[in-house]
């Protein structure tokens, strides 16, 4: 099993990385229950080796950009990778609604620089394709910034297998971001795409937190490994493919050490096959 993934020859990044949508409060709104907190977080997670961070405008609005800007500073010798996404409105908590126009996309982009306190961005993600305008509309937007030299690459988020391969024909496209899990795998067409192509794929609600903590199966494997579920359940996720990017979240400090730690398990494939099976 590889531990790192390649984008190209600047960017090579531990699989294992952080996402940033559980700092702020609750619907994703408002700022963190504990704003001091948030940003240690994240300088936890670049303490324990984690060069991968996605990120979006959409988070809080900003508030999630504000505590990771203020993690990178606290760290000036980072390397991060620094992922983040455009594509959303928010009007309240739980409320999330697309918007593909050019010039909303424009105003985010730089959102994200200033909010971000950066002026490149490594991986810039459409958050939603919005079936309002044309999707080459929306790319151009990211691409324009790609030939300023101002981001790296494009992403998509929750995509199907033909948007994908519709985007392609616009421009490069790096990674995806889907909802994907032990008990979730509807977009395993996409994985097995995305591996094709070598594109990252990173999946979004990676524990299905909540709902496998107390699952049979996933508690019996952890205890062989003296391993939490969450661990197993990240672990599995890098063993199924090299492609995967999983971005687990946390608000605490304590659980983003134990989830770096879920890399370092190596499931022998009996457990692969008995958790895979989970979702049959």
């Amino acid at each position: 099993m590889e531990k790192t993934f390649t984008f190209d020859d600047q960017h090579t990044v531990n699989r294992l990385g952080y996402g940033t949508m559980q700092l702020p409060g609750d619907g994703v709104w408002g700022p963190a229950a504990d704003p001091e907190n948030a940003p240690h977080v994240i300088e936890t997670a670049i303490d324990s080796g984690v060069n991968f961070i996605d990120t979006a405008d959409a988070y809080g609005p900003l508030y999630a950009n504000h505590y990771l800007a203020a993690a990178l500073k606290a760290r000036p010798d980072n390397h991060v990778m620094l992922a983040t996404k455009v594509g959303f409105t928010r009007q309240g908590p739980g409320v999330w609604t697309p918007l593909g126009n050019p010039d909303y996309l424009k105003q985010q982009i730089e959102l994200n620089f200033f909010s971000l306190g950066v002026d490149h961005i490594n991986l810039m993600q459409l958050h939603r394709i919005d079936p309002h305008y044309p999707l080459a509309d929306q790319l151009n937007v990211l691409k324009a910034y790609q030939d300023a030299g101002k981001i790296d690459h494009i992403g998509l988020s929750q995509v199907t297998v033909d948007q994908l391969k519709a985007a392609q024909q616009i421009v490069p496209i790096a990674s995806v971001q889907n909802q994907y899990n032990l008990i979730n795998r509807s977009d395993e067409d996409l994985l097995n795409y995305a591996e094709s192509q070598h594109i990252a794929f990173i999946p979004w609600y990676p524990l299905a937190t909540g709902k496998l903590i107390t699952n049979p199966t996933l508690t019996t494997i952890a205890q062989k490994y003296d391993a939490t579920p969450a661990q197993i359940a990240l672990a599995w996720l890098l063993k199924r493919s090299d492609v995967m990017l999983p971005i687990p979240g946390t608000k605490s400090s304590d659980h983003e050490r134990q989830n770096v730690r879920a890399q370092d398990i190596t499931l022998s494939d009996a457990d692969f096959a008995a958790l895979k099976a989970l979702a049959n």
